[in-house]
């Protein structure tokens, strides 16, 4: 991507979050609350404090990174990955259980559990893969489906193997500190997840741009067809391999949370973050550094929805709708770029 480019899309999306912004304090309006005290209370949650970045906004776009990250591996392979959120789920599920599993001192716990995370991630994504490889299952219908599939196994999972030892409420019991990730900065929330998200991105973008092995997958995206003919490049399986490699990001996100936020495994530990990532990526032109600013985008909407509920009474729900009517814009404006709308026409071109 040159410098212009980038500019152009860091300026895209700082105008999405004005816009979003500009949104949200419509539709409180238009449901009849306070909304300059709600966007008050939003901007606070977000922004309004150095604890307020540390342990609201950043906490947030940890996992939205994390997970932006695998759905841009997926789509600049041509893999229209959109189980992301069940991946998460996976990855989460394996975390806890194997963050439980594996006691004792030292680094084995956290290690055991991260590593479960990706590899639960991996096998959902797998599925996909071989799905489509073997039966030609579009990845859409494959993904989608595998993400209630990830929500039912969970929710079996916190009523049953994995259920805290008093079998009351239905989640597990809470991961020892070994198996914790550890604290950036002192008195914060701040964990290690969000460093390694920011090293990922950066890793992401130069293999892509500067490896052989990411030249691969970016002229399968572009144009597999090509890619295999001319190029020689077997595409089926540096699909196949984005797919997994998508996977183990959106599971790493899932390990994460639980190591990092949650501690625990429960039914709604996911917000939507696997949803919320399509957005993030596409934003980010699928770029995976600019990934990293989307994240943040979001991932303020996310952590000042929830001082608007508290301190403004608005349902944090409505930056859901937010969030779905930008994502919304965002395919409208590809669409257009795509097909030239915004493109002039001049005379000779149009006769």
């Amino acid at each position: 991507m040159t410098r212009h480019r980038w500019t152009g899309r860091l300026l895209l999306i700082a105008a999405t979050g004005g816009v979003a912004a500009l949104l949200l304090l419509a539709i409180v309006a238009l449901a009849g609350y306070d909304a300059p005290r709600a966007l008050g209370a939003l901007a606070g949650g977000a922004f309004g404090s150095l604890d307020a970045v540390l342990s609201g906004t950043l906490v947030r776009a940890t996992p939205l990174v994390l997970a932006g990250l695998a759905v841009t591996l997926a789509f600049r392979a041509g893999v229209l990955n959109i189980g992301a959120e069940g991946q998460l789920l996976a990855g989460a599920a394996a975390a806890t259980a194997a963050g439980l599993a594996v006691t004792g001192p030292g680094p084995l716990p956290l290690v055991s559990a991260l590593t479960a995370g990706i590899a639960g991630g991996a096998v959902v994504a797998g599925v996909a893969a071989w799905l489509r490889a073997r039966f030609g299952v579009l990845d859409v219908i494959s993904t989608l489906m595998l993400n209630s599939v990830a929500q039912f196994v969970v929710a079996w999972l916190v009523r049953g193997p994995l259920q805290e030892p008093l079998r009351i409420y239905p989640q597990s019991a809470s991961l020892a500190a070994a198996a914790r990730l550890p604290v950036l900065v002192p008195g914060s929330r701040l964990h290690l997840g969000w460093l390694m998200a920011v090293v990922l991105a950066g890793v992401g973008s130069w293999w892509l741009a500067r490896t052989a092995a990411g030249f691969r997958l970016r002229a399968t995206g572009l144009n597999p067809l090509a890619a295999a003919s001319a190029g020689g490049v077997a595409t089926g399986r540096v699909t196949a391999w984005a797919f997994v490699g998508s996977g183990m990001l959106a599971g790493l996100a899932g390990a994460v949370e639980v190591t990092g936020v949650t501690y625990a495994l429960y039914e709604n530990l996911s917000p939507g973050y696997g949803f919320t990532a399509i957005a993030v990526a596409l934003l980010a032109g699928l770029e995976p550094v600019l990934v990293i600013a989307t994240g943040l985008v979001f991932g303020a909407l996310e952590a000042g929805a929830s001082a608007m509920q508290r301190d403004a009474g608005v349902p944090s729900v409505l930056v859901a709708v937010v969030e779905a009517l930008v994502i919304l814009l965002l395919v409208l404006a590809e669409r257009g770029r795509q097909a030239g709308w915004w493109t002039r026409r001049t005379p000779e071109a149009a006769g």
